[in-house]
């Protein structure tokens, strides 16, 4: 019998500030940012990053004079915690934060479905009041079976943006068999297995939005080496470059969402498990100029979040496997021959190495459920909101020093 997990699932809901209720969050949304970036410069030089208990017991009172709650500080240190550790981690250099955004613990908001509104505890002891905008999403996670945690809160280009936090525990299915998902720059090859090794299906997911997405990233590229010293200067050419990178995320996160779910509908129709490609140190591979520049926007990571994500969602187990070496290999022990570098004959068959892959990681899908150290999907990946930015400057800062360097 399966234990229970916990999908989770994120919505980003815009809000308005009533008027004059906008600056008290912007001066809370600073002095947060801020405090992170002080005590990350106070603990940057240190060997090991301190406990949550070490940043406590240094902190606290500190940011208490501020004007924060007890609960804003806990979610501070938090935070300060996910910055360093992700830049040390990457071998990085100090971090400056710019982007104004804070999580919200369950205590310090208060939320009205019903009317539309949000409740947030701000500096010394304050509340804004926002109200949410409509969203097309939102209702599905509002029929009882997902609980709400904690939020962030996130101003950017002049709008007020809300990450609201669901989840649920979910008993993963029992699989009956593996399909395996290859991502490519055009397409996605699946192919599924039954849990006695043998060959069920194949099939092939066109992934178009890509080259579109690349498209308009070459034309931003372009426009920027027609005007190499002025085009930052270009009201016109700042917008139009806005514009295409912006309708480049936009297709390569609505082509992410839909092969996501195509492929999640074909675990579901065979009852299957999803074996996905653990491509880690993908982007280390800068062996071809032309990977570089398309891995830019080439949205593996993207499709494989989506799916895991959807997967769980529906009690769908997914596991990581290895994919080094599974184009070259034989799936069924017949003679591989390679015709060229696409298409391959296999005992009289031409079919394309992307099917061999496929075919490769379901077996080894298949083979690491059996193991007694099967280890499933982790957690999502922390939300794009809370990335740091490791940008130069932050000036806002200054004005907390004193509170933090005093004795």
């Amino acid at each position: 019998m399966s234990l229970p997990v916990r999908a989770r699932a994120t919505v980003r809901v815009e809000a308005v500030a009533p008027e004059g209720g906008e600056d008290p969050l912007l001066e809370f949304l600073r002095a947060y940012r801020d405090a992170v970036q002080l005590i990350v410069d106070e603990i940057w030089g240190l060997e090991e990053v301190p406990s949550r208990r070490k940043l406590h017991e240094v902190f606290y009172g500190k940011l208490r004079k501020l004007g924060f709650r007890a609960h804003h500080a806990s979610e501070i240190y938090k935070r300060t915690r996910e910055v360093v550790k992700a830049v040390k981690e990457s071998n990085g250099s100090k971090p400056v934060l710019r982007r104004l955004t804070a999580r919200i613990s369950t205590y310090d908001y208060r939320v009205d479905f019903n009317a539309g509104t949000l409740r947030v505890a701000v500096l010394n002891g304050r509340w804004v009041e926002l109200r949410l905008k409509p969203h097309r999403h939102l209702g599905r996670y509002l029929d009882g079976s997902w609980s709400l945690g904690e939020i962030q809160v996130s101003y950017r280009g002049g709008r007020v943006y809300v990450y609201l936090t669901f989840s649920k525990e979910v008993l993963l299915r029992e699989p009956r068999a593996v399909v395996s998902v290859d991502v490519n720059f055009n397409n996605i090859t699946y192919t599924i297995v039954g849990l006695d090794s043998s060959l069920v299906s194949t099939g092939v997911v066109p992934l178009r939005g890509l080259c579109r997405a690349l498209h308009f990233k070459k034309l931003s590229e372009e426009l920027q080496k027609r005007y190499p010293r002025s085009w930052r200067f270009l009201k016109w050419a700042r917008r139009a470059r806005s514009r295409w990178l912006r309708r480049a995320r936009n297709i390569v996160t609505d082509s992410s969402h839909y092969v996501a779910k195509r492929l999640v509908k074909v675990a579901e129709e065979y009852n299957a498990a999803i074996a996905l490609e653990d491509l880690e140190k993908l982007k280390k591979n800068k062996k071809s100029a032309r990977l570089s520049w398309e891995s830019h926007l080439w949205c593996y990571r993207r499709v494989q979040t989506y799916i895991e994500y959807k997967a769980r969602v529906e009690g769908i187990k997914v596991v990581y496997v290895d994919p080094k070496g599974t184009s070259r290999e034989s799936p069924n022990g017949k003679p591989l021959v390679f015709i060229n570098y696409r298409y391959v004959e296999l005992r009289g068959t031409i079919i394309t190495r992307d099917v061999v892959a496929s075919w490769n990681l379901a077996l080894r899908g298949l083979k690491q459920m059996r193991s007694s150290r099967v280890t499933w999907s982790p957690d999502s990946p922390r939300s794009e909101a809370m990335k740091p930015r490791a940008k130069r400057g932050n000036p806002g800062a200054e004005r907390y020093l004193q509170v933090f360097t005093s004795n």
